[in-house]
This record gives structure tokens, C-alpha cells and sequence, in this order.
């Protein structure tokens, strides 16, 4: 029985696991999440991976697969964590060579985008499963992507955003982050809603909640934020032609909202991306991630395999 170890980090948490991958899912014992303080010093977070690492069970001379964001050189494991307000203390830092000291004496460690980890772990196991071209998107903090091509992560070519990365994308005029993130959507019902300073601004979800129940002003606001989500995506998705796209991360949890608003601006998106592209677009199931919680950590586990 093959069983990989792996880590997820984010700006709060860090989650480790032993994926089984004769069934393809974490072995429920072995998870562990510990918190995540982003903004700690370098010694700090290795510390925190590493104790988070050592509750996993890995054997000795085990491949590592480690989920975690960018900016980062997920080739030589270095740290290119400039002006993003996370990770800062990991700037310039070897965190492959730290880590190696730190873990139960690794045979390898295997390096990867967090949102490229939760698209092949939706592929292999959740709402991409047997879908030979698919996008994934994870909605939090700000955007991550990720385009599959057979259950591998794309990075180049006219099909895909530099990097195959959304967030470099534009809408109207601006940085898609600066228009669909967690501060961009309240920044943004903070001024249809009057409202001054952050101390008083509701979080996403609490603004979801708010449309619910009928209030113009947060209605407004998600439908714009996820149409811009859904008009700056069309246009690569009419190249790309994926069969699905899955949407994943905490916003997601109020899809009965994001879901029409991001189906509209696809539509309108593709309308104007050139011949043919509705039909693509119309063409591409919209669903929600299967998977949220353990797709990147079993995405992880297939990026060690094969790297191995």
C-alpha cells in the first residue's frame, strides 16, 4: 500500500496527512492542521510546518508532497515571498533545505502551487474526475487557478494566463484581484453601503448573508464582483475549452449566490470573446469542488508520486 505524506500551507493553517493512494484519500487518523501565523518570523513557520509534519507518521526516506501559495520557486524550493503581506520572513529563503533537517529524513520534497493541488485532487477524486481539460478556481483571500490538461497543471501557451494564474488577469481596467477577492467584494458593498473605515465592513459571508435576506447594496455587490469573476474568465475558457470548470475555497460557500452571478458573466464574457466562444463556454459544466477540504492534500500526494 502506497501511502504519501503530505502538507498544505496557507496563510492561517498548515495541514498535514498520509494519503492513501490505493483509495486516493487521506487516512483519517493521520491528518493533523495545525494554525498558521503568516506574518511570524522564518524560524517560527518552518517550526510550526515541521511540528505539524512530525504528527503525520511518515517513515523514513519518505517523497514529500507540499501544497503551498506563491509567489515561490516551487523548483529549487525558495521562497519569493516579496510585498504580499504573508509568508514575508520566507523571502529569499531555501525552505526545501530547512525543511529537510526538519522532517523524518526525506528521500524528497515536491514543491506546488496550493490551487494546482486542489485541481488535481478534484481531478482525481472529486467534480473534475475524468475531465481531459478542466479549470479549477479557489475563491478566499484572492484568486487561485489552475488549467488541467489531463490532470496536469498548464502554465503556458495561448489557452492559458501567465502561469496558467487568473489573478494576473484584468476586468474593466484593474487587476482581477482588485475587483473579486475578500477585500475587493467588501471594499466594494463598503461603498455602495455608505459605510466608513473596516472596523464595520461584514466579511464575505456575512455580506451573503445580508443579499439573502434582501439587501440591495450587498445583492448588488456579490452580482458584480462574480459577473466581473465570470466576464474576465470567458475569454480563456473559449480558448482552453475545458469540459468543466470547478469553483473551490471559502466563498464558495455561498454559491446559490457566486454560482448565477459567475454563470451570468461567463455568458456575457463569451459573448463578446469572438465566433464560437458561446458555445464553448455554454458547452462547460459550472459546479462546485466535491473535495474542499482534502482535494489539495490528495493533489499533493499524485504531484510527489510523479515527480518521484
Amino acid at each position: 500500500m502506497t501511502r504519501v505524506p503530505v502538507l498544505e500551507i496557507g496563510g492561517t493553517h498548515v495541514t498535514g496527512a498520509l494519503v492513501d493512494m490505493a483509495v486516493g484519500t487521506p487516512v483519517a487518523h493521520s491528518v493533523v492542521r495545525r494554525p498558521m501565523a503568516a506574518d511570524a518570523g522564518a524560524r517560527r513557520i518552518l517550526d510550526t510546518i515541521a511540528e505539524a509534519a512530525r504528527h503525520v507518521g511518515a517513515p523514513d526516506g519518505a517523497e514529500w508532497g507540499i501544497a503551498l501559495p506563491g509567489p515561490f520557486d516551487y523548483v529549487s524550493g525558495i521562497g519569493r515571498f516579496r510585498g504580499i503581506g504573508k509568508f514575508e520572513a520566507l523571502h529569499g529563503v531555501d525552505v526545501g533545505a530547512e525543511l529537510r533537517v526538519r522532517l523524518p529524513r526525506p528521500r524528497a520534497l515536491s514543491f506546488l502551487n496550493d490551487a494546482d493541488a486542489f485541481a488535481m485532487g478534484e481531478h482525481h477524486a472529486g467534480a473534475a474526475a475524468g475531465q481531459d481539460r478542466a479549470v479549477c478556481i479557489t475563491l478566499g483571500t484572492g484568486i487561485g487557478s489552475s488549467f488541467l490538461h489531463h490532470g496536469r497543471p498548464v502554465t503556458e501557451g495561448p489557452g492559458v494566463p501567465t502561469e496558467g494564474r487568473a489573478h494576473r488577469v484584468t476586468v474593466d481596467g484593474l487587476p482581477l484581484e482588485e475587483v473579486v477577492s475578500r477585500q475587493a467584494v467588501r471594499a466594494r458593498y463598503a461603498r455602495a453601503a455608505s459605510l466608513d473605515g473596516r472596523a464595520g465592513v461584514p466579511d464575505v459571508g456575512a455580506i451573503a448573508a445580508l443579499a439573502r435576506g434582501g439587501d440591495p447594496c450587498a445583492s448588488a455587490t456579490i452580482s458584480g464582483c462574480f459577473d466581473a469573476l465570470g466576464r474576465a474568465l470567458a475569454p480563456w475558457c473559449a480558448v482552453f475549452r475545458p469540459k468543466v470548470m470547478v469553483v473551490g475555497g471559502s466563498m464558495a460557500a455561498s454559491w446559490d449566490l457566486i454560482g448565477p452571478a459567475l454563470s451570468a458573466g461567463l455568458t456575457t464574457g463569451a459573448d463578446s470573446a469572438g465566433p464560437g466562444a458561446d458555445i464553448v463556454v455554454a458547452a462547460m459544466g459550472l459546479r462546485t469542488a466535491q473535495r474542499p477540504d482534502d482535494a489539495p492534500l490528495i493533489g499533493a500526494a499524485r504531484w510527489a508520486l510523479r515527480q518521484a
